[in-house]
């Protein structure tokens, strides 16, 4: 018997309508438009404005979307994963409300959080389902709203983060395609430097609490720059050499698109040409668990069975990892 790997077989999107450009943040905050691409490469942003609508509503036309092209009976569905930094409440998973909306009522679901990460560590959670022979299909969500937590008059995060949610789903292949290897990482150390201070356990919500700002999140820019650059690049090296991988064979590189210098940092580390790097961070800006299938979605008519594509993450905690994966369809 082919041993069973685990494959993306469909993949679908959404972002909200709304655009918040750089122009208009210049009219917000001190700084330009200048500034911010030739520091992040982001040029505008989704938010989604409506109110009483999160992180669960972005999340269900993802999926919506990919069970419309697939042409998928939700019913079908064994499990959701739900990879988000917002969810819709605390306590109540966000994951669970999704499956049921989208009809998946044979699904169990729960929500799995590592920052900008998220997603990435979802596609090994995804394949270990699959891989196991239990799972059939497995339903992969990367999801958030960003705006919920960003203060529009901090600089340092208004001009990086955006809306948005992408959508996968992980299938059965003996055709030895789907996800072959995986480097995952993370390091406590990162806790200080990327975080919402308030809103935990450590310090629950107060009067104080709300008005010193500490329910939105905090970045130290440069720290989490330089630890980003080295560890999505060593990574994706590493991975490159544990599977014999040369900058030929690699066709396609999906980075966690957080600022254009961290992905040309990791494609010039890996050595892949720069017509291999897929980037929509122009477009979206950093939509934290949602970039990775975003550029799934935009690129897909690229994709060809079988191409050799290289997944690279990093995001708060510290979290961060690489994945190798065939593409199957």
């Amino acid at each position: 018997m082919n041993k069973i790997t685990a494959a993306i077989t469909a993949v679908g999107s959404y972002v909200p309508d709304f655009v918040l450009s750089n122009q208009v943040l210049e009219t917000l905050v001190d700084t330009n438009d200048e500034w911010i691409t030739s520091r992040t490469g982001i040029k505008e942003r989704r938010l989604l404005k409506e109110e009483g609508q999160g992180t669960s509503f972005m999340a269900i036309k993802a999926a919506q979307n990919l069970l419309e092209k697939a042409n998928l009976d939700p019913k079908e569905i064994d499990l959701v994963i739900m990879a988000t930094a917002t969810p819709d409440l605390p306590v109540a998973s966000t994951g669970v409300y999704v499956a049921t909306q989208i009809g998946a009522t044979n699904a169990f679901a729960y929500d799995l959080q590592a920052a900008c990460s998220s997603f990435l560590y979802g596609m090994s959670t995804a394949a270990a389902y699959i891989a196991s022979g239990r799972y059939k299909k497995v339903l992969l969500i990367g999801a958030d709203k960003m705006s919920s937590i960003i203060d529009y008059t901090d600089r340092a995060t208004c001009i990086i983060f955006g809306d948005g949610a992408g959508a996968v789903l992980f299938e059965p292949n003996t055709e030895g395609l789907g996800l072959q290897d995986e480097i995952l990482k993370s390091d406590g150390i990162g806790r200080e430097f990327l975080k919402i201070e308030s809103g935990g356990s450590i310090l629950p919500p107060n009067e104080d609490t709300v008005k010193n700002k500490q329910h939105f999140v905090y970045q130290d820019g440069k720290t989490v720059f330089k630890y980003a650059v080295s560890g999505m690049a060593d990574v994706s090296e590493q991975i490159m050499q544990r599977n014999n991988l040369s900058q030929d064979d690699v066709n396609w590189l999906v980075a966690h698109q957080a600022n254009r210098r961290i992905i040309d940092a990791t494609a010039n580390r890996m050595g892949v040409d720069e017509s291999k790097v897929l980037i929509n961070i122009q477009k979206y800006g950093n939509t934290t668990s949602a970039t990775l299938p975003l550029v799934l979605a935009d690129f897909e008519h690229k994709f060809k069975k079988g191409d050799n594509i290289i997944f690279a993450a990093f995001g708060g905690g510290f979290t961060w990892g690489s994945i190798y994966l065939k593409w199957a369809y």
